[in-house]
């Protein structure tokens, strides 16, 4: 059986590697999600006139991976108190969203969320946001799998702070607070 779990956490590119390459990952597609236009393209979420947030779309087979442990992978990839944003991506279409399908999908996201927020390792409060799940348009060819096509463009732009964030915070200090 399958399942699906959608993550906006900046810019699409940067968030499809993490789960992907994760055993029971089926597809994690980078598309649109949250705003008022249907079948925006990317030029349209680009200008902040549709609402849409860059995100991804994860199936999964439950068996093997838990939608907790997606959840905490996706903690590891964000930095929770930018809330305009995420690292070098500024604006709306980059904010921090976790889009839950289901009422148990919306327990786990806000417990873990409490949790990190008990946790103490941000100064700042956590403001990452959990939503109901909306109409999710996939992106643009040319932006699937980003990391695998366009390598360098890629590496830049990890550079611009979460491959920083991930070592220092996301990948040390967020494994021990969200086990």
């Amino acid at each position: 059986m399958e399942e699906t779990a959608i993550f906006a956490g900046g810019c699409f590119w940067c968030m499809v590697e993490p789960f992907e390459t994760q055993p029971g990952i089926i597809n994690v597609v980078s598309g649109y999600t949250g705003g008022h236009v249907a079948n925006p393209t990317y030029e349209q979420v680009t200008s902040h006139t549709t609402g849409h947030t860059e995100a991804v779309k994860i199936t999964y087979d439950p068996e093997i991976i838990s939608y907790r442990q997606l959840v905490q992978i996706y903690w590891q990839q964000t930095d929770p108190t930018d809330a305009m944003g995420q690292f070098q991506d500024r604006g709306d279409n980059y904010r921090p969203v976790i889009f839950v399908n289901s009422a148990e999908q919306r327990e786990i996201a806000e417990k873990s969320r409490e949790q990190l927020a008990k946790s103490e390792m941000f100064d700042d409060p956590i403001v990452t946001k959990i939503e109901d799940a909306q109409p999710f348009y996939p992106a643009e060819e040319e932006h699937q799998e980003f990391y695998k096509k366009n390598p360098l463009r890629y590496q830049i732009q990890e550079a611009g702070g979460r491959s920083e964030f991930q070592k220092n915070i996301g990948n040390k200090k967020m494994r021990v607070h969200l086990k």
